[in-house]
């Protein structure tokens, strides 16, 4: 796989995570929380600060920490939510550049270092939504959001 410097584009992005086999699909996430529902799937199974699904489902706006746990993480890295819920990626100031970039470009954030900036995205649909930060995906820097009816 090619190596980026500096701030890659999205194309980039989408054509190192194409690369890895990772597919998204339906059944990612299972109810209980695994990740691994699809089989051989270790999207968060090996992504830092994965410790289940938090379930989120009754609320209208989540928020989820950039940077967090030692700066590469997201916190929560899973979360489960409602159509229509609205998720808030907040940075922590901590681990560097960071963005939000869905796999399938579905949504995608700016770079941000600054302690504060934040990223908003309503999910109208059903079905799992993996993300990354672009700078940090190869470091275990990723996440996901179920989201169910």
């Amino acid at each position: 796989m090619e190596r980026y410097r500096g701030n890659p584009s999205r194309r980039a992005v989408l054509a190192a995570v194409g690369t890895t086999g990772l597919a998204l699909g339906a059944g990612c996430l299972s109810g209980d929380g695994d990740a691994a529902a699809s089989g051989g799937d270790d999207w968060l199974e090996s992504a830092n600060n994965y410790d289940g699904v938090d379930d989120h489902t009754g609320e209208s706006t989540v928020t989820v920490a950039v940077g967090a746990a030692g700066g590469l993480a997201f916190d929560p890295a899973a979360v489960r939510v409602d159509v229509g819920t609205d998720v808030v990626w907040e940075w922590t100031g901590e681990g560097g550049q960071h963005d939000v970039v869905e796999e399938n470009g579905r949504f995608e954030s700016d770079l941000h270092r600054e302690s504060g900036a934040t990223f908003t995205h309503r999910f109208e649909e059903t079905g799992t939504y993996r993300y990354a930060c672009t700078p940090h995906q190869a470091s275990g820097m990723r996440g996901a959001v179920e989201v169910v009816e």
